[in-house]
């Protein structure tokens, strides 16, 4: 009777144990789930805050080519403009013409020599 009363808690014994045995491996499966979870959503925060930099370095990017091909527009606009000014002002300043602004040129100075005398 002894005996069988020693077996028998022996055997309790080892049933609770495989009971808390399951319970922790269930315990230790859940945690595992919650951590898989919590990485993918680490993960997805992580890809999203990734995406928004991104986005934002090719927004900027595009700003500043845009700006880049204004001002190079810009300076093949005054270019061409000065060069056409050039070239009125060439076409329109012919021999004579420019033989008299010499002599009018010269004429004031002669002028300002004898004010000045």
């Amino acid at each position: 009777d002894l005996l069988d009363n020693r077996k028998q808690r022996i055997l309790n014994t080892i049933r609770n144990s495989e009971e808390l045995r399951g319970g922790a491996i269930e315990q230790l499966e859940k945690a595992k789930a919650r951590l898989r979870k919590r990485e993918k959503l680490n993960l997805v925060n992580s890809t999203y805050k990734t995406l928004e930099q991104l986005e934002n370095y090719k927004n900027e990017t595009i700003q500043f080519e845009q700006q880049r091909a204004i001002n190079q527009v810009r300076q093949r606009i005054f270019q061409q403009a000065l060069q056409g000014a050039l070239g009125t002002l060439n076409s329109c300043l012919t021999t004579e013409l420019h033989l008299r602004t010499i002599s009018v040129n010269i004429g004031m100075l002669g002028s300002m020599k004898e004010i000045t005398d």
